[in-house]
């Protein structure tokens, strides 16, 4: 990533070089956010490092796991970060997914993730066993007899995280996978998400729902509120709802 795009990528996230590694990770999850609107709008997500950048920076969008920690691992590469790629199996209805099925970041003894929606809102800690208490709530790395890592969150599974460094493209075919798959929860309905200094707020279908402070609200939005909501809560300016 050239010099002039690692400084609109830091203005798109409100950083700058001199930050450091958690407020870089605290603002990219306050400025992009967390969305599957390219699989509802039908275009097709391409896991090159260019392409992440441009839909991050230039396009200033948000995007899924892959899109968000494969950009994200572009800028830290860029500043001097030693960032490493992580497979993971996400856990979900009692089993975990296929492997690739999450993309997150290593970098150092940390691990860097700003692509799996609500989570930690700081890197945790690698090598701590013990609970990481985060705003985002309580997060503890538990081994596995395999040699990985379960990642709780609130005592709860999320994935299952390998040691191994990978390649971008190696997940390029899980990628597809969840944007062509009928059964894939990225095509049961558009998703956007954001975490504020509060909570969160989300567009999910046609339903806006706000946290904040522990308190919950939800409001049913029609075609006209839902491209009016993406563009006031995330900055996105959607030609027209995003629906299969």
């Amino acid at each position: 990533m050239d010099t002039s795009t690692t400084d609109a990528y830091l203005e798109r996230i409100g950083a700058t070089r001199s930050s450091t590694l958690h407020e870089l990770h605290e603002r990219h999850l306050a400025a992009v956010p967390f969305e599957n609107l390219s699989i509802h709008l039908g275009e097709v997500v391409t896991l090159t490092e260019d392409w992440l950048v441009d839909k991050v920076v230039r396009r200033r969008r948000g995007g899924f796991c892959y899109e968000l920690n494969g950009a994200f691992a572009a800028l830290l590469a860029a500043l001097g970060h030693p960032v490493e790629l992580l497979s993971a199996k996400v856990f979900a209805n009692g089993v975990f997914g296929p492997p690739f099925d999450h993309l997150a970041l290593r970098v150092g003894d940390l691990l860097v993730d700003v692509g799996f929606g609500r989570f930690s809102l700081r890197p945790l800690d690698l090598a701590d066993r013990g609970d990481q208490v985060d705003a985002a709530g309580v997060f503890r790395l538990v081994d596995t007899p395999e040699g990985d890592l379960d990642v709780l969150h609130d005592g709860v599974v999320q994935y299952r995280l390998e040691s191994r460094p990978r390649a971008l493209e190696e997940f390029r075919a899980t990628c597809w996978y969840h944007q062509t798959w009928p059964g894939s929860p990225f095509r049961r309905g558009a998703t956007c998400s954001l975490a504020t200094p509060g909570g969160r707020v989300t567009v999910a279908g046609d339903r806006l729902i706000v946290t904040e402070g522990g308190e919950r609200w939800e409001r049913e939005l029609d075609d006209d509120g839902i491209i009016a909501a993406h563009a006031e809560h995330f900055g996105i300016v959607l030609d027209r709802v995003p629906r299969l």
